[in-house]
């Protein structure tokens, strides 16, 4: 195996993963709970765009159902960027996975 040709295509793949990290900050995600009465979007870096809550989700005597909702959207859209990173950063791997490396997206 040549040794240049090796640490080259690693070079190359770095380059790569960190084109597709910049990038993630450009992506959004969108989840939706409660049927709609709370809607977060967030970008591929994990930040929180925005938030957007329906006025029937506006209950005063109930805000602990609207706090479970708020939750429940930021969670799903954590969930949909961990998605969203894994199917990038896989795109730029090929899929690799090296032993005893734990890159995002190889695996």
């Amino acid at each position: 195996m040549d040794l240049n040709k090796l640490m080259k295509q690693a070079q190359q793949m770095q380059a790569k993963m960190a084109k597709a990290q910049e990038e993630l900050e450009s992506k959004e995600v969108t989840a939706e709970v409660g049927g709609g009465q709370v809607k977060v979007v967030m970008n591929g870096k994990h930040r929180l765009k925005s938030i957007e809550i329906a006025p029937e989700a506006l209950d005063p005597d109930d805000i602990d159902f609207l706090q479970d909702l708020i939750v429940a959207a930021v969670n799903e859209g954590a969930k949909n960027v961990d998605a969203l990173v894994e199917k990038e950063m896989g795109s730029v791997t090929g899929g690799m996975n090296l032993p005893g490396m734990n890159l995002p997206g190889m695996g």
